[in-house]
């Protein structure tokens, strides 16, 4: 009941916030809201209709009204925007690939895919470099959609909770998809008994209540730091000259340090999440191999790369 609270008071905001949308939401609006309203009205609204309805409310209370002009959510457009711009950036910034001279922009995506790298392994262990394309997704996503704010014309999508439970909910499907995959249903589930079977039940449920509190943990942390330093800067812009124009701009270096750090926490905590389900296979074999091969005078490779170097 204070969820659905809360999202009452946010639905009287949602007029508001539909006149101050930027001009290529209107725009999409203009030419596609028609359509999303039509879809919205003879399939989701009578869905949700039947849900608030339990509660003595209406999809209208919670969500604002269901109009043309508003059919398509400013966050809806501006994350979609975020996926292209992201591809965009990482084709803009690979460029031409050189090992013997690499451009600026290589050199930056290269830190990013180094940084990323060493935390999976870390974190996880050499195994958790099979997760690097997922984890390194959701880094350069969330960290474009946390800048997009700071630009004209566009607003953060990340400063939205919807955006930001659909990329919790995301990891939470991810991780637990990966447990089930590497242990098994049983063995993922096991994971949740503890080590000391007598003490299972009582472990079982907390652990099962926490896992599925972290999709909304997370969140709800990106949404609320990242919807708080959006409303300081706009706070800030309404004060009288000079610091109509000053104020953001004084403000701008620590909310680029906010969008950094939310998306280094983001990451930190889904790849702790996968070092929970996530074991490095036949680790005993493994051993057992390398043992043997240096009792046949065989070089691993990397012990053969410090020879020479």
């Amino acid at each position: 009941m204070f969820w659905l609270q809360e999202a009452a008071s946010k639905g009287a905001e949602h007029a508001e916030k539909a006149e101050q949308a930027p001009i290529i939401v209107q725009w999409v609006n203009h030419y596609f809201g028609e359509w999303a309203f039509r879809f919205e009205m003879a399939y989701t609204h009578p869905l949700w209709t039947k849900f608030f309805a339990r509660f003595g409310t209406t999809p209208e209370a919670v969500f604002g009204p269901y109009t043309p002009e508003t059919a398509i959510p400013w966050y809806t457009v501006m994350f979609v925007i975020a996926c292209i711009l992201s591809v965009v950036i990482i084709w803009i910034l690979k460029g031409q690939l050189s090992e013997d001279e690499p451009g600026y922009g290589q050199q930056t995506l290269e830190v990013g895919v180094l940084a990323v790298r060493s935390m999976l392994e870390d974190i996880i262990g050499p195994q958790g470099l099979k997760y690097f394309p997922v984890v390194l997704t959701f880094a350069v996503l969330i960290l474009v959609s946390n800048l997009m704010g700071l630009f004209p014309l566009f607003m953060s999508p990340t400063a939205a909770v919807s955006v930001t439970f659909a990329l919790g909910i995301s990891s939470f499907v991810y991780y637990n998809w990966i447990g089930i995959k590497e242990n098994g249903l049983f063995g993922h589930l096991k994971h949740l008994w503890g080590p000391i079977w007598w003490i299972g039940p009582l472990i079982f449920p907390i652990e099962l209540i926490s896992n599925f509190i972290r999709p909304f943990s997370l969140g709800i942390r990106l949404f609320g730091n990242m919807f708080a330093d959006e409303k300081v800067v706009h706070t800030v812009s309404t004060l009288a000259p000079p610091w109509t124009w000053v104020g953001p701009l004084l403000l701008m270096p620590l909310s680029i340090f906010v969008a950094f750090i939310q998306t280094f926490v983001f990451i930190l905590l889904s790849q702790l999440y996968l070092s929970e389900v996530s074991h490095a296979p036949h680790e005993e074999h493994e051993h057992g191999h390398d043992v043997e091969a240096s009792e046949h005078g065989q070089v691993q490779p990397e012990h053969a790369a410090l020879a020479t170097s």
